[in-house]
């Protein structure tokens, strides 16, 4: 089944997560902002950073503003916050800015995706089992579904055990290629995350063809 943009599902997955990973954020051990993540060169405080910041830009209206040196500036300009303000600008961003996202008609729609990644990479780097899987993985799916045809990946049909999902778009003269996977490895793929390859089973394209965020 190919799925449909629903309007309103970009602000209910940044709602989720902010009902899943802040809690588990605020009880976590300062000590643990400062471990590495699946982003180069950016921390967890970095990254939490990174995420909260993006979503204030458009509660704010403050757009474009995605690019590289946008991140790192936003970065840079909370390296002295201290990580309870960083959590709270990341909660408000969260309950906040579904509305606007949903006015962009679509445009945002990835940002909200990859908030949810981002949450995933933080999970993962923190050690908590089922990173990709949290509570808003159906929501995440979807939207990945929609943003895979914006970014031109090929067809792929995506049997999972919550169910099949079809990513990207037909081909000329291609067959629509076949991927067999978890729900978190379907993430992993398509975001360019590692991937252990006895997790998955993929055939008529390659991995790299999959990737939306380059």
């Amino acid at each position: 089944m190919i799925t449909t943009r629903d309007p309103a599902r970009p602000g209910r997955l940044l709602r989720t997560e902010r009902e899943t990973l802040l809690p588990l954020l605020r009880d976590t051990p300062l000590e643990r902002f400062e471990l590495p993540t699946a982003c180069p060169d950016w921390t967890v405080r970095e990254l939490l950073a990174h995420c909260g910041a993006a979503l204030m830009r458009i509660v704010e209206g403050r757009l474009p503003g995605f690019t590289p040196e946008h991140n790192a500036a936003d970065v840079a300009e909370r390296a002295d916050w201290p990580v309870r303000r960083i959590l709270d600008e990341l909660e408000s961003g969260m309950a906040e800015a579904g509305p606007a996202i949903e006015a962009a008609d679509g445009e945002l729609d990835v940002i909200a995706l990859g908030e949810w990644v981002h949450a995933g990479d933080v999970r993962e780097a923190l050690g908590v089992p089922g990173a990709y899987e949290s509570l808003g993985t159906e929501d995440a799916l979807a939207l990945l579904a929609t943003v895979s045809r914006e970014r031109l990946t090929p067809r792929v049909c995506a049997v999972t055990p919550c169910g099949d999902w079809v990513m990207g778009n037909v081909v000329d003269g291609r067959a629509v290629a076949e991927l067999s996977c978890d729900e978190g490895t379907l993430i992993r793929m398509y975001t360019g995350r590692p991937v252990r390859p006895e997790r998955y089973r993929l055939a008529g394209a390659v991995r790299e063809e999959l990737v939306i965020y380059r």
